[in-house]
């Protein structure tokens, strides 16, 4: 029995708790210095504010201006084959729709080179019995020639046609005592009434720009350091592997949600895309895409330990997949079933419908938690790829 008596510790007891108090502080001084560190490094890296804030405002721009799936003022040719006053009228409902912009003649073949070097994106073409055919109530035929090299913009024009001639046809029937239709079709648009293309694509383009800031920040950044060698110098230190990965994520995944910020506010300030969601749910579902995007930069850092090769891959595996993959401008649903299965480990394939509909249908938190939970995941096997690649050797 100890002298100590039988409920005492020993001395040796006695020393362990507040070494193991004095080794849990060691620990969080040496991951506060490394933050501090990469933080510091972060503020005279020119390149990283670069890629934060100006990175994203320019592809933002691009996005917002550049790209837009709305056809308006579509050049196409009206041929009237016998001008009368019907004819001279249904032309100006064409030339009054602000989806057209019209170049009037008498033939089609006036308007054919046109349409084959692409100056006009269709042909209307009003045939000479038309006004005949109306007065007898036979039913009049317009014909609607579309280039179709380009089938959405065929498709537009075709749509966009019916519609100015359904809309003439309906005003002249009542103007004729024809009656109203048997069955009207009562069009309601929900989330997005002015169908804008812009109100869904510059929030997808934000889930792309976080993609690519994302991955390029801290893959470039890391690659970097395993140029000059001061990676080699930090693994030489007590510093963990896992302990070395956190203290240069948290700095990055900060800088990450000031971007997302940024481009948020330059949204809806400026593109005048509405927000009917929370903050909760956008910096929710932000901070869980950012930690696979900079997991996935850290694993190509660690295998590449090249900046320009860490660039070109995170080109390839973030910013290609994620604007061609992801929903953002072809339905997932008409890609082939392989391409389908490939795009459920994209994490940016999660977060852009839940960002549009942040932003256009307000919070839908069964489909934001669902996305949390995989793109958690996804970022759990990127950081516990990157950590077995970023192991501290030993000898």
């Amino acid at each position: 029995m100890s002298e100590h008596g039988p409920g005492r510790p020993t001395a040796a007891g006695e020393n362990a708790l507040p070494s193991v108090a004095a080794d849990r502080s060691a620990r969080l001084l040496r991951f506060a210095a490394l933050v501090r560190k990469e933080s510091y490094q972060i503020v005279r890296d020119p390149s990283s504010i670069l890629i934060a804030f100006v990175l994203p405002l320019i592809l933002l721009f691009l996005f917002g201006y550049g790209v837009s799936l709305d056809a308006t003022r579509t050049r196409v040719g009206l041929a009237i084959e016998d001008p009368s006053p019907l004819t001279r009228d249904i032309a100006a409902s064409f030339q009054a729709s602000g989806y057209f912009e019209v170049r009037q003649g008498h033939d089609r073949r006036e308007f054919e080179e046109d349409l084959i070097v692409g100056r006009i994106r269709g042909i209307i073409v009003i045939p000479s019995t038309f006004a005949a055919d109306f007065a007898s109530g036979t039913g009049p035929a317009i014909q609607v020639l579309v280039d179709g090299s380009d089938p959405n913009n065929a498709n537009f024009v075709q749509n966009y046609a019916r519609g100015v001639i359904a809309s003439w046809a309906a005003i002249r029937g009542g103007e004729r005592g024809l009656g109203r239709p048997a069955i009207e079709v009562e069009q309601r648009f929900w989330f997005n009434p002015e169908l804008t293309s812009r109100n869904f694509l510059v929030p997808g383009s934000i889930a792309i720009v976080m993609a690519l800031i994302g991955t390029l920040l801290t893959s470039l950044v890391v690659a970097r350091e395993w140029e000059r060698g001061t990676m080699e110098a930090m693994m030489a230190t007590p510093v963990s592997a896992a302990e070395l990965l956190a203290g240069k994520l948290i700095p990055y995944f900060l800088l990450g949600l000031t971007s997302m910020t940024l481009c948020v506010l330059v949204a809806v300030l400026l593109f005048g895309v509405p927000f009917r969601g929370s903050l909760l749910a956008l910096y929710a579902l932000s901070a869980s895409f950012l930690i696979p995007a900079l997991g996935q930069g850290l694993l190509i850092s660690a295998a590449t330990k090249n900046q320009f090769l860490a660039s070109q891959l995170a080109l390839i595996s973030a910013f290609l997949p994620a604007f061609l993959l992801s929903g953002f401008l072809f339905e997932i649903n008409s890609m082939p079933q392989v391409i389908q299965w490939i795009t459920l480990i994209l994490p940016v394939r999660y977060l852009i419908p839940s960002l549009q509909s942040v932003f256009l249908a307000g919070d839908i938190w069964p489909m934001f938690l669902q996305a949390i939970a995989v793109m958690l995941f996804i970022g759990f096997v990127f950081f516990l790829a990157a950590a077995r690649s970023t192991r501290k050797r030993i000898g």
